[in-house]
């Protein structure tokens, strides 16, 4: 996020953005079926996250909740977060032995923007859920999670 008008611009500073996103996160999001929130409230960097999506109606994944992680390093937001898989899911652009979110697989996070939020990220995967090539892929059962790594 930028502000400024006419030519000159300020680049809000990385802790300033991260407190924005954490109050939009805690306020819930659209239809409260993306949620985000820090792991751990002391964490003065702000960098480990926890992110939830209930999985999108008439696909397999309907009904589920999936837990995820994203680590916002020191260089977030211009570069992106590292996204994975808490629970188990069968998609795509998740590797399916560690729940990563592969950015060559993913195009907000191949083509990531500054502007770009941990919320945007949620939300399209759950957009990527209801995808023709992964909303009827058969699912792990409920309650698997990866092994942390």
């Amino acid at each position: 996020m930028t502000l400024g008008s006419g030519g000159s611009s300020v680049v809000v500073p990385r802790n300033f953005r991260l407190l924005e996103e954490l109050e939009r996160g805690e306020k819930g999001i659209g239809d409260g079926t993306v949620s985000y929130g820090m792991d751990d409230g002391d964490d003065i960097y702000m960098r480990s996250w926890t992110g939830t999506i209930i999985g999108p109606h008439n696909t397999v994944h309907e009904g589920r909740i999936y837990q995820l992680k994203l680590f916002c390093d020191k260089d977030y937001p211009e570069k992106p977060p590292s996204v994975r898989f808490h629970s188990r899911v069968n998609m795509t652009c998740v590797n399916h032995e560690t729940g990563v979110v592969e950015p060559k697989k993913f195009g907000l996070l191949s083509n990531w923007q500054r502007e770009y939020t941990m919320e945007d990220i949620l939300t399209q995967l759950k957009k990527e859920m209801a995808a023709p090539h992964n909303r009827k892929l058969v699912q792990p059962p409920e309650g698997k999670v990866y092994m942390l790594v």
